[in-house]
Parts: C-alpha cells; sequence; structure tokens
C-alpha cells in the first residue's frame, strides 16, 4: 500500500544574505564550471529585480502558497523584455510536462554529465537556481502571451499535480541529465522559486 501521507509544506522564504560569504564555498573549479553552463547559471535580461529577494522553494508543494497569493494578485508588472504572468506560468509548466513526456531537444550526453550536472549540484548546494528568465526550453512550443490567467494557472497546477503522482520513469533533464523523483522535484521548484520571485509585489 502506497503512503499516501505528506508533512505540511514548508512557507516561502527570503534567501538571507550568509553570515560568512566564504564559509562551505564549493571548489573554484565548481564555481567555474556552474558559470560555463551558459544560459543555465548566467542572469538574463529580467533577474536583476530577484536578486536578493529570491523565494526558495524546497519541494513543488512548498510553492503552492505562493503560486496562488500571486494568482490573486497583486502582481509586480513584468518589465520589457520580460514573459507576462500567463507566458511564465506555461513555460514553468512546459518544464514540468517535459520531464514526464520527453523534453523536444536535450543538450549531448556529454554536457549533461560535465557542465550540466556540476550546475545543478551548485543550485543544489545554494538552494537556488538562477538562469536566463526569458531562456525559453529547447525546442518547446511559442508561449501564448494572450491565454487567460486562468488556463494558464490551470495548465500548471495539473502539471504540478501530475508530476508528483507520476510513478513512472522520468525523462533525462535537457542540461542536468538524469535526475531521479526527489532531485527533479527540488529542480522544478527552485525553477518555480526564481520565476515566481519576479512577480513579488514591491514593498
Amino acid at each position: 500500500m502506497t503512503n499516501t501521507s505528506r508533512s505540511a509544506p514548508a512557507p516561502a522564504t527570503l534567501l538571507p544574505a550568509p553570515a560568512d560569504r566564504h564559509a562551505g564555498l564549493p571548489s573554484r573549479r565548481a564555481c567555474l564550471i556552474a558559470v560555463a553552463a551558459g544560459p543555465l547559471a548566467l542572469p538574463g535580461p529580467a533577474q536583476a529585480a530577484t536578486e536578493g529577494s529570491a523565494l526558495a522553494f524546497a519541494r513543488l508543494d512548498d510553492a503552492r502558497s505562493t503560486l496562488e497569493r500571486l494568482a490573486q494578485g497583486p502582481r509586480r508588472p513584468p518589465g520589457p523584455g520580460s514573459w507576462n504572468w500567463p507566458q511564465t506560468l506555461q513555460h514553468l509548466a512546459q518544464s514540468i510536462e517535459f520531464s514526464m513526456q520527453g523534453f523536444p531537444q536535450s543538450k549531448p550526453a556529454w554536457f549533461q554529465r560535465t557542465l550540466g550536472s556540476a550546475a545543478f549540484g551548485f543550485f543544489r548546494w545554494r538552494g537556488r537556481m538562477t538562469h536566463g528568465l526569458t531562456e525559453p526550453i529547447p525546442g518547446a512550443p511559442d508561449l501564448d502571451a494572450t491565454l487567460a490567467d486562468s488556463a494558464a494557472l490551470a495548465r500548471l497546477t495539473q502539471a504540478m499535480a501530475r508530476f508528483q503522482a507520476w510513478n513512472g520513469p522520468l525523462v533525462p533533464h535537457f542540461a542536468y541529465g538524469d535526475l531521479d523523483k526527489t532531485r527533479y522535484d527540488q529542480a522544478h521548484a527552485m525553477h518555480l522559486a526564481e520565476h515566481l520571485s519576479l512577480f513579488l509585489p514591491q514593498g
């Protein structure tokens, strides 16, 4: 019998500044490898607004209350060149859906085993993902900027529920390579945290 009980979701948190900026840092080589991963690690044009106030989710369940709150509003308006709210939700849904059904395009296996794996390891260590916030998933369908907010939200919440109930095999991430369900859950959670941070109301 499958145990369906869940612990209560952890509340969304804002990442505190470390007391010692050098304590416990990964090796310089690991940092360089993570940075070398290009769009996996480098900030995009819309990312500066999230620095210092990024949400942190350890798992998808932790993101639900923040997602619902932002869906109801108010939300910070997207800046010039940024994706709007329904585009962002579609992108997040695509990432979760592709982890179960397959990504349209993937990085070479050598990239996944080296740069991609190192970048994800760095993000896990830090508890936060950093990537271009208007960087589409390679080969994914275009995001519909005119889609109703309710439809985009429904797609994302359905993808989240389907992933959490998923017992089948998971497809290697297009950049990070093979991830088990626990690591995929964390990857999706960090992905939501970074994108949703852009819509946090100011003040």
